[in-house]
């Protein structure tokens, strides 16, 4: 199970209707130019679509951002700061220069009390810089990863995202897929089955899936971990392991 499961949401004493957990990735821009030439990123573990809870996120093991020289260590900037009384990191980032930018992030295992398991989430977001408009499609070499098929910035809303899922590398037959949108509090789910979009990639790992609005949506393929970890018992528990990827649709006005 993904979701926390319904009777452990009424012992919890949640209001808020079951969803998936995303680690979060959000730039202020997915398109850097002379008009706005820095971006901050924000990173928030949490429900999108929902709204929260907001979970707390330790210091993340691995942040960065791989650029067309190479990988670039970011961890040293990141900074703390409070979100509903959680802990979230923020940075701030100036493309030296034309290119696209994939910043990633490997978080700490997260203890997930009501599902028993430790979650562990690989994100990553493309921003490009200056019209570049090459390198989109590099991966991290995360364990699992999505690697984008269709270009992940200046997305209309209405446009098809594509993408493979890839564990270790390799693609990832019929990989399940979440989807949410990161809603701004401009829109209320008329039921708990829209909250968290469910989609299977293909035969050969390869998914795709229509942007209904616009704002940044957010791309979860999960997978079991070969390896348990011990959890607050001192015993060994399951591992989600998450490649995410996030986009941004925007509005055609």
């Amino acid at each position: 199970m993904r979701h926390i499961p319904v009777l452990a949401v009424l012992l919890l004493g949640l209001s808020t209707p079951a969803s998936a957990h995303f680690q979060e990735l959000l730039p202020t821009t997915d398109l850097v130019g002379p008009a706005a030439p820095e971006v901050t990123l924000d990173l928030t573990f949490t429900h999108p679509m929902a709204r929260g809870p907001v979970m707390e996120m330790a210091r993340p093991a691995r942040f960065g951002v791989l650029t067309d020289a190479g990988p670039v260590d970011l961890a040293a900037t990141l900074n703390e700061h409070k979100k509903d009384g959680k802990t979230a990191w923020t940075t701030s980032y100036r493309p030296a220069g034309p290119g696209d930018y994939i910043f990633y992030v490997e978080p700490q295992p997260y203890w997930e009390e009501a599902e028993q398991k430790s979650i562990i989430h690989y994100a990553k977001v493309v921003v490009d810089a200056y019209d570049a408009g090459a390198g989109w499609d590099r991966l991290i070499g995360l364990p699992v990863e999505i690697e984008p098929l269709t270009r992940p910035y200046g997305l209309w809303t209405g446009n098809v995202f594509s993408g493979l899922v890839r564990r270790d590398g390799k693609p990832v037959p019929f990989a399940e897929v979440e989807v949410e949108w990161v809603n701004d509090g401009t829109f209320t789910s008329p039921a708990d089955a829209f909250v968290t979009q469910v989609i299977k990639a293909d035969g050969n790992g390869v998914f795709h899936y229509a942007l209904p609005r616009g704002g940044w949506w957010g791309f979860a393929a999960l997978v079991n971990g070969d390896t348990p970890l011990n959890g607050p018992d001192g015993k060994p528990h399951e591992v989600e392991l998450g490649g995410l990827i996030w986009v941004k649709a925007t509005d055609m006005k």
